[in-house]
């Protein structure tokens, strides 16, 4: 298939985004194919998390220096700040820090992975966002997006994000927003927003946002746990608390999914921006977008089948 849009299509009466087992209840099942989220409450220990908020200061602090991971920094802070948390805003691409790493490989969090993905399990893409609180030079609103966007993988039922608060996340603090239902819809063309000299690198969002449609603010207590669709409309709103508002993620895909040809589809300006920045800080030629993923991939539970 070379269309982005290739996408599960529901059948009236069935499940098409959950697969049978006995882990999720009907009701909660239901749920999901409703809305393309399911919210599990204090799934990861809060030991756990205590352990990935060491790490991620020890990353800060340059103490580990995993290879490949991206550190995003706020370059007006770090002159006050220096060499710690209250200038990174995140870290991703962890897959070689192997503390950080661990959550992708827990038992709990697999558990419920599975349900979306089948047993054949890659973890594809890891975040530890530190939202920072915003200021007059840069924001940390995360704009309404789908994250199919950046992935150039199929089908789209078989991807799922699973995303943990490492401390309770309000409207005070910036938590996730999504637009329930959302997920049946096909990709959006995604782009910059238009916030004067404030836009984050690779912070893409919707360029035709329904305002209009219903919105639901996930508040969340450290350790809860969302697993939510890669179509899902979703974003997360402003720090304005003086702290830092934290969560690990990392998005799954079945290792049957399979690549895509972006080129001609609405994520071809993206593959462009990311192999450019992959040829800066590597010198790299010839790299594609699915090269990119194949260095990021890694097998958590079964066997690698595709991706």
């Amino acid at each position: 298939p070379t269309s982005a849009q290739v996408s599960a299509v529901p059948q009236p009466g069935t499940f098409c985004y959950t697969l049978d087992n006995d882990v999720l209840t009907t009701e909660q099942r239901q749920f999901y194919e409703d809305n393309g989220y399911l919210l599990i409450k204090k799934l990861v220990s809060d030991e756990d998390i205590e352990r990935f908020r060491k790490e991620f200061i020890r990353i800060c602090k340059k103490e580990v220096n995993p290879p490949g991971v991206m550190i995003m920094k706020d370059e007006s802070l770090r002159s006050q700040y220096g060499q710690s948390e209250k200038a990174v805003n995140k870290v991703q691409d962890f897959q070689e820090d192997e503390e950080l790493f661990r959550y992708c490989t827990l038992p709990e969090v697999l558990k419920y992975v599975e349900c979306f993905t089948g047993p054949n399990i890659m973890a594809m893409h890891t975040m530890l966002i530190n939202k920072l609180p915003d200021s007059d030079k840069q924001t940390f609103l995360h704009p309404m997006h789908q994250d199919l966007h950046y992935f150039p993988f199929r089908p789209a039922a078989r991807i799922v994000c699973s995303w943990t608060a490492m401390e309770r996340a309000d409207q005070h603090n910036g938590c996730l927003v999504v637009q329930p239902g959302t997920h049946k819809e096909t990709l959006k063309p995604h782009g910059y927003p238009e916030w004067e000299g404030k836009a984050n690198k690779l912070f893409h969002g919707l360029l035709d946002e329904d305002e209009k449609s219903p919105r639901v603010h996930l508040v969340m207590e450290k350790g809860d746990t969302v697993f939510f669709h890669p179509l899902l409309i979703h974003g997360s709103g402003i720090n304005k608390t003086s702290g830092f508002r934290k969560s690990i993620s990392c998005h799954f895909a079945s290792s049957e999914c399979y690549y895509i040809d972006v080129k001609n589809t609405t994520q071809e300006d993206l593959e462009k921006e990311l192999v450019e920045m992959v040829h800066k800080k590597y010198n790299a030629t010839s790299v594609e977008l699915r090269d990119i993923w194949n260095f990021r991939a890694r097998l958590v539970q079964g066997e690698r089948i595709n991706l």
